[in-house]
């Protein structure tokens, strides 16, 4: 049984923008970290059922680092994928491309380490790094 999390935002850029500054690994890597004393220094994303998601998030003062890695179980080209991670928590992004902006909703099963609402602060505060990210970019 686990708890579904969402979190959200609109990015003014159009949704093919939207979806490859979300999964090429160049890109990744400008905006994959909740926190700016954090960083994403290396990701690689073989985007196709059965292929493998894999981010390094570290604290830049090299405290602490982990890899973040997901293997696809559906991937709709420009329109949503959905991903497993180890121990079997799932994400879906789907993207919502509308007039030249893009909605992306994020919803994955959250753990039981952390409160609810931390992780949700975590996946939302690295979602709005995207956004920020792809709208100056």
């Amino acid at each position: 049984m686990s708890n579904k999390v969402t979190v959200t935002a609109t990015v003014n850029a159009d949704s093919k923008k939207v979806w490859d500054y979300y999964n090429q690994p160049e890109h990744i890597t400008k905006w994959n970290f909740a926190d700016p004393s954090w960083h994403c220094p290396s990701a690689t994303n073989d985007m196709r059922v059965g292929g493998k998601y894999v981010s390094r998030m570290e604290a830049k003062d090299g405290s602490f680092g982990f890899d973040f890695e997901a293997t696809y179980d559906e991937v709709v080209e420009g329109k949503k994928f959905t991903y497993t991670m180890p121990g079997g928590r799932q994400v879906t992004v789907v993207f919502n491309g509308n007039n030249g902006s893009t909605g992306i909703d994020v919803t994955f099963d959250a753990e039981t380490e952390n409160p609810i609402e931390m992780q949700r602060d975590g996946w939302q505060a690295i979602l709005d790094n995207f956004k920020k990210y792809t709208e100056a970019n």
